[in-house]
């Protein structure tokens, strides 16, 4: 189509062409059309580098938190056993009798018990016996009872002070990391390492 009445003059600078004032507004859409890049298709590096760094952060952060589910299992397991021996110890001193806290190395469990060594109830969850089976408990199913020691015995008793019947050890494993509950002699006192 042409432009009526008015030539296409075209005015040259600086190796560029502009069409000159007055030339047909059909024209001046094709000269801006003709100077725009193609799009192009594709990512650029920097596009892709920033996808690389989201991908290496995402990484760091899961890579560490699946493997470390065995340590994260045994740190929950250790402080869980402190709680519990620190609970059998009050309740010896607010009730004014022996409670006792008994391992089973081979169910991987324990419990609380009074005096008569009956399972105590457990204060949280009504209507059941203070009894932690960590094989039981898809939360803490890696966490091993390797080893009970209380003078040769798989139990530590609490008495009216608060003291135990003899200093010992409790012994967890998870995977490759090996925890220890020390409950000291005369004081009671409960430690994790």
């Amino acid at each position: 189509m042409m432009c009526r009445n008015k030539k296409r003059r075209l005015v040259e600078m600086a190796d560029l062409t502009y069409p000159a004032r007055g030339s047909c507004h059909r024209f001046l859409e094709e000269a801006a059309a003709s100077d725009l890049p193609a799009p192009r298709r594709g990512f650029t590096v920097v596009e892709i580098l920033i996808v690389l760094v989201i991908i290496t952060i995402a990484a760091l952060t899961v890579v560490p938190m699946m493997s470390s589910a065995s340590s994260v299992q045994i740190r929950a397991a250790a402080s869980m056993i402190a709680a519990d021996l620190e609970y059998a110890k009050s309740m010896a001193i607010s009730r004014g009798q022996n409670y006792s806290v008994r391992f089973d190395q081979n169910a991987d469990s324990y419990q609380v018990e009074d005096q008569a060594n009956n399972v105590i109830p457990h204060p949280v969850k009504k209507g059941f016996d203070y009894v932690v089976d960590f094989g039981g408990d898809t939360r803490l199913n890696r966490v091993d009872i390797t080893g009970a020691n209380f003078s040769g015995n798989p139990d530590v008793e609490f008495d009216s002070l608060g003291s135990p019947d003899s200093g010992g050890t409790v012994s967890l494993q998870a995977g490759s990391t090996t925890m220890t509950i020390t409950v000291e002699p005369i004081t009671g006192y409960v430690s994790v390492n």
